[in-house]
């Protein structure tokens, strides 16, 4: 079937649980991480500036149901029948007191046409009462949990400030599955010290998590972060791929996944006044057809040079 369809893509997989059309609303609900906040490190993840991915209505001054609201707004213009999914996308959003969390969530969960939640998090940050909530709440509407990846080696994860290991990442990744709950991992791809070959190899690994949904994104240099500070000083440190370079590597990267992973996204956009590089001019939409193209120009597609006993996870 991917064949002919390139890859599983995410509109296909959002057909297959809902019967209309959906959309997330990202939340800033004022969650923070453990390593930005003394408790495993400081500064957060080197890389990292929040500002990139939060739309303007994303503001902590607002509640979690004004931020649905005016999101709401925003989106339904265009569709007005469109249901909603609560994205709780900021920071750590399984970190803090429990009972607190789970008030967050139910607090999205009432607002009208909201018909699920996605939660991105750590996989450092999912302590067994709130996988417990989660495993319940998955059975009374739909329920996704993405964790941050990144990388599968442990020497980045520790330059990157991560404050997690690999294992760790697998082993949260398997709870949280074998409790019933849609599972979603974030790569980056381009990391300093990673090699195109490394890479490569590490979708092997990625595969065998059981991951419903992977997000693939390439490395972005980003003001403001310790990551641009340390590109200032030694650019030789960091291979920044062109398009058509990374569109290559996503290829190579995607044929070795198991053909059953959705894959959401392969590139992220980042505004244009935060954004050191590298800046390919592309919109999200069109990196995507460019991919696809070249995809079928090469004959390839998800999973074609996957471990076939990975394909039956």
């Amino acid at each position: 079937m991917y064949k002919e369809m390139l890859y599983n893509d995410l509109s296909t997989f959002l057909r297959r649980e809902f019967p209309f059309k959906v959309q997330k609303i990202s939340i800033n609900a004022g969650f923070t991480c453990p390593n930005r906040n003394g408790e495993k490190g400081w500064g957060g993840c080197t890389y990292c500036n929040n500002q990139t991915f939060n739309p303007a209505y994303c503001r902590t001054e607002k509640t979690i149901t004004e931020q649905l609201e005016e999101g709401k707004r925003f989106f339904g213009r265009k569709y007005p029948d469109m249901k909603f999914l609560a994205y709780f996308q900021a920071y750590t959003n399984t970190y803090g007191e429990v009972d607190e969390v789970i008030r967050k969530y139910e607090e999205a969960l009432v607002v009208p046409d909201v018909v699920g939640i996605v939660i991105g998090t750590r996989p450092d940050c999912m302590p067994q009462a709130l996988l417990d909530y989660l495993t319940g709440l998955n059975r009374r509407t739909f329920l996704m949990v993405e964790y941050g990846i990144e990388s599968v080696d442990d020497g980045t994860l520790v330059r990157i400030n991560r404050g997690h290991t690999f294992a760790e990442t697998a082993e949260t990744v398997r709870r949280t599955a074998d409790a019933g709950i849609r599972t979603g991992g974030h790569i980056i791809l381009g990391l300093p010290g990673e090699k195109r070959d490394e890479l490569v190899g590490q979708a092997a690994l990625v595969s065998r998590l059981p991951l419903t949904a992977l997000k693939i994104h390439q490395l972005q240099l980003i003001r403001g972060t310790r990551m641009a500070h340390e590109y200032a000083l030694h650019p030789e440190q960091f291979h920044l791929y062109t398009a058509d370079e990374y569109i290559e590597l996503v290829i190579d990267y995607i044929e070795r996944l198991r053909s059953d992973l959705v894959l959401e996204r392969f590139v992220s956009q980042s505004p244009k006044d935060l954004l050191i590089a590298p800046d390919w001019g592309l919109k999200n939409y069109e990196f995507t057809e460019r991919l696809k193209r070249r995809m079928k120009e090469r004959g390839a597609w998800q999973g074609r040079l996957a471990d076939r006993r990975e394909q039956t996870r």
